[in-house]
């Protein structure tokens, strides 16, 4: 009972109304652009380099550094959030909330469900390959005195085998694009807790730092998500409709939370504002830290053909993931 006076007596001593709404303001203009740079650059050089001989091995590696910053964002960012706010004072001396883990329970049903999202996407992935092929005789068994049905089913012979390799390409894009789509819904639901959570605090204290936080960790979160819409390859209303909800998603979450402040008072340190974070925090932790791990690194790293056959790739693959993660994980000092 002692800390939570303590933290209290803090939060009263940096909590100034107009000086945070001013801070959320600049906030609004500012994390938008970082967010817009974020997420255009990798799209705009994906379009740009489309068709050169390095094309496939820069998205790939761009793509792993995108997995190691969605990967640091849930397990250092958002999950250690979820756990400080169920852990809070306010909520933790509560029944039921000193009895259970629910921010582990939590992440672990965001994950559950990102897998049964997959689980579909891949069903219906599935159900659209051929069941078979009706194969193709060859020239020794056919009558030779048919000399241009042979030719015809030789020809066909030739179509059968490069259709199917031509449809694996369509099902592998069709799994990358649901990929990039139930990766943007987990981030953007991320980002609105972010930015609801900041439009309702009046601490100053706490918005000063999170601004410049936040602008880099929409550079380095839009690079990873901008990686996986690039390698997709959507068409350009798809894209540019994706990257413009990702780049206003987080202020929108500010505006929408200054709103809920002026209309109603709420306090975002209330036991219901922290329980509503940190169930919603842990759930996008689940879904993200799912994608990050199974959709990205382990079909990158284990399940591509391309970086099996170049050791060298593997090796600048595995730095870029690094480089993602550690990028990520410094800001966690900010924010």
């Amino acid at each position: 009972m002692a800390s939570c006076v303590g933290d209290t007596a803090r939060a009263l001593a940096c909590r100034d109304g107009r000086a945070a709404a001013h801070l959320k303001l600049i906030s609004i203009f500012v994390i938008f652009v970082t967010s817009v740079v974020g997420i255009s650059s990798p799209v705009m050089l994906a379009r740009f380099f489309q068709g050169r001989p390095m094309y496939d091995k820069a998205i790939l590696i761009i793509k792993c550094f995108a997995a190691g910053v969605i990967l640091s964002t849930s397990l250092v960012h958002v999950l250690p959030d979820a756990f400080a706010a169920l852990a809070d004072c306010h909520v933790a001396s509560h029944h039921p909330w000193k009895d259970f883990p629910f921010s582990g329970l939590v992440t672990m049903i965001g994950a559950i469900l990102a897998l049964l999202v997959d689980l579909t996407a891949s069903s219906h992935v599935d159900s659209h390959k051929p069941s078979h092929y009706t194969p193709i005789g060859t020239q020794e068994e056919l009558p030779t005195q048919a000399k241009k049905l042979t030719e015809f089913r030789v020809e066909t012979a030739v179509l059968s085998v490069s259709c199917p390799e031509k449809q694996g390409e369509e099902l592998v894009k069709l799994k990358q694009r649901l990929v990039s789509q139930v990766l943007e819904i987990g981030i953007i639901f991320h980002s609105v807790i972010i930015g609801v959570t900041m439009g309702m605090s009046q601490n100053q204290c706490t918005i000063r730092p999170l601004v410049a936080a936040l602008a880099f960790h929409q550079i380095f979160e839009g690079l990873g998500l901008g990686g996986c819409i690039a390698q997709a390859g959507f068409n350009f209303g798809t894209t540019a409709y994706m990257c413009f909800m990702f780049a206003v998603t987080t202020p929108m979450g500010i505006v929408l939370g200054m709103i809920i402040f002026s209309a109603t008072g709420y306090d975002d340190s209330s036991a219901n504002a922290l329980i509503m974070e940190g169930l919603l925090g842990s759930l996008s932790s689940g879904i993200l830290i799912y994608m990050a791990l199974v959709d990205l690194i382990a079909v990158d790293f284990f399940h591509n053909k391309m970086m099996a056959s170049a050791p060298l790739l593997k090796k600048a693959s595995f730095i870029a993931l690094t480089l993602g993660s550690v990028s990520m994980s410094v800001l966690a000092i900010w924010a």
